[in-house]
């Protein structure tokens, strides 16, 4: 391609609602375009790093058995109201209605459709099977935001596999594993697996991909040692146990006017240190009010909570729903005595006494609760949120807590579907069995986006070979000299033989404006040919990763670069 018939609108400033470094570069790059909050186009560069992040993402899942597909981007509702689904993911599908008056749907994840079309499957002789797709998806994100990295509309690879017993999905679970960490070392991500939430998913486990990285919305918890890591949705850590000081007796009244935080108690107590005090939640589960407990210096983790009750109809109570429930304000709440609502609390309050809690008074707490004998715990569930410096659970160091990029996700989701949707086979006995399946996915656009977070530097993008939108660029010094020209034209012509992606830079421009440009966009070599160094018989070569820059025989370019990009593809 030359340049000067190229669409590269390169911009000289960011975008003013650029926070993230790959929107910024994107945009000022000329890679995309916004159309509207959480959806944009892709222009001629960023369309060619698509495809070629695609095209990975295609020869790794082939390579496992993958078979690809083409599903519809628009669902019937019905389809989704059978899974239960249609009503669980309430805000974030685009919902409308046919000419005819028939529900239907935008699809965020293909899981119900895949699964429709597994029910022509028979017999276990039939499987393994894992199909995929790559397909646009549309999911009504509140607050889409960091160009590629949140957005509304997107395209995704999505798979899934389907296996007559729970051996051969983790058998399935672990190819993907395998594949995917293919597809992050080919892109040049240094993606570590997580333990994660499976959410409205469903199933029974699930491992987040994530790149570590200041730009991300995830918080990942990971041992130094490399033993554990989990998202904070669903890590777990070493609690450093409490000793009680004695109390004897049933609890004592205080008189706390005034206090309504566990801050502000523990200031007004000694004998109240956020360790020692029990947090009293009030949340809604499934149209129920019901108190959360926890430690006072402790935080809940709503996720763990849907998680562990198995149900997304979860809610913070409104401040009229708690004085109803409980006849006090946020603050001055407790579960002493509490029998008419379900309580849930945190491990880390079993077997604690000579605690403070609220009093279902404003301005009252109760001191010296004993946990067993004085709440009525219906059901103990892992609840809080893990803090960096915390033990972690395989080996004692203290974990890291960082920000990430999540760049994949896989699946267990077991029966979750299958049973629903009628996906049955018979299996060697000639009994007939719901399908075990698992749920994979890669979303295109965003891991574009995670390859700019990582490889970039204060003038611009520094694509890897493999995913590059040109592999050279030829920058020529003075195109109004024909020897420059036609050798820059040679050059051209002889490394496009060799099939490498060349870009050739024959605008009229200053050899500044051609520098900063190439080093934006982000080309992994740039040769350089002017009258100097052809009067030598030498072109320039610059490596963008590190700047090095060299001179190469004008008659060995060609090859020299043909051996540089086919050792980095």
């Amino acid at each position: 391609m030359r340049w000067s018939n190229a669409f590269i609108p390169t911009l000289r400033d960011d975008p003013a609602d650029a926070e993230a470094v790959s929107h910024r570069l994107l945009v000022r790059g000329g890679f995309i375009r916004q159309l509207m909050s959480g959806s944009y186009s892709l222009l001629p560069l960023g369309m060619r790093v698509a495809t070629k992040v695609s095209t990975i993402i295609r020869e790794e899942m082939d390579r496992i058995g993958g078979q690809e597909f083409s599903l519809p981007v628009v669902h019937p509702g019905e389809v989704w109201k059978k899974t239960g689904r249609w009503d669980d993911v309430e805000g974030i599908l685009v919902k409308f209605k046919d000419r005819k008056g028939a529900d239907l749907l935008l699809a965020m994840t293909h899981e119900e459709v895949f699964t429709l079309l597994a029910t022509e499957l028979h017999s276990y002789k039939e499987l393994p099977q894992t199909w995929y797709h790559l397909q646009t998806k549309f999911r009504d994100e509140p607050r889409p935001k960091a160009g590629l990295l949140r957005v509304r509309e997107f395209v995704m690879k999505d798979s899934y596999s389907f296996d007559i017993d729970a051996a051969g999905l983790d058998v399935q679970f672990e190819n993907h594993r395998g594949a995917y960490l293919a597809i992050f070392r080919r892109l040049g991500l240094d993606a570590i697996p997580v333990h994660a939430s499976s959410g409205v998913m469903g199933g029974t486990e699930s491992v987040e991909f994530v790149v570590a990285s200041p730009a991300g919305e995830d918080d990942v918890a990971r041992c130094p040692n490399g033993d554990y890591a989990a998202n904070v949705e669903r890590a777990v850590s070493e609690v450093v146990p409490e000793v009680d000081e004695p109390w004897e007796g049933r609890p004592e009244r205080v008189a706390t006017p005034g206090i309504r935080t566990i801050a502000a108690l523990a200031e007004a107590h000694d004998f109240a240190t956020p360790q020692r005090q029990i947090k009293t939640l009030v949340y809604v589960v499934d149209g129920e009010p019901t108190l959360i407990l926890l430690r006072g210096d402790h935080e809940l983790m709503e996720q763990k909570l849907v998680d562990g009750l198995g149900t997304q109809h979860v809610r913070p109570a409104h401040a009229d729903e708690i004085r109803e429930a409980l006849g006090a304000d946020p603050g001055s709440l407790g579960a002493v005595g509490v029998t008419a609502l379900p309580i849930i609390a945190d491990p880390a309050l079993d077997g604690r006494s000579n605690m403070t809690t609220g009093a279902n008074e404003d301005d009252w707490h109760l001191r010296g609760v004993d946990v067993a004998r004085d709440v009525a715990v219906g059901r103990w569930l892992d609840l809080r949120r893990v803090r960096a410096g915390e033990p972690c659970p395989v080996c004692g160091a203290p974990l890291v807590v960082e920000r990430a990029i999540e760049v994949g996700h896989i699946f267990k989701l077991e029966t979750t579907y299958s049973r629903k949707l009628g996906a049955t086979v018979l299996d060697a006995e000639g009994e007939e069995v719901p399908l075990q399946m698992g749920s994979y996915g890669i979303g295109v656009g965003r891991n574009v986006a995670a390859v700019v977070e990582v490889h970039h530097d204060d003038k611009g993008i520094s694509w890897p070979v493999a995913v590059a939108p040109y592999e050279v660029v030829i920058t020529t010094l003075k195109v109004d000299d024909h020897a420059t020209m036609a050798a820059a034209e040679g050059l051209y012509e002889r490394m496009r033989a060799a099939g490498l992606d060349v870009l050739l830079d024959d605008r009229d421009e200053r050899p500044g404006v051609k520098f900063n440009d190439a080093e934006l966009i982000g080309i992994p070599y740039r040769v350089t040919v002017g009258p100097r160094g052809l009067a030598d018989g030498v072109v320039e070569l610059t490596v963008r990763a590190t700047g090095e820059t060299t001179t190469v025989a004008r008659d060995d370019a060609a090859s020299e670069l043909a051996s540089l990009v086919g050792s980095a593809r």
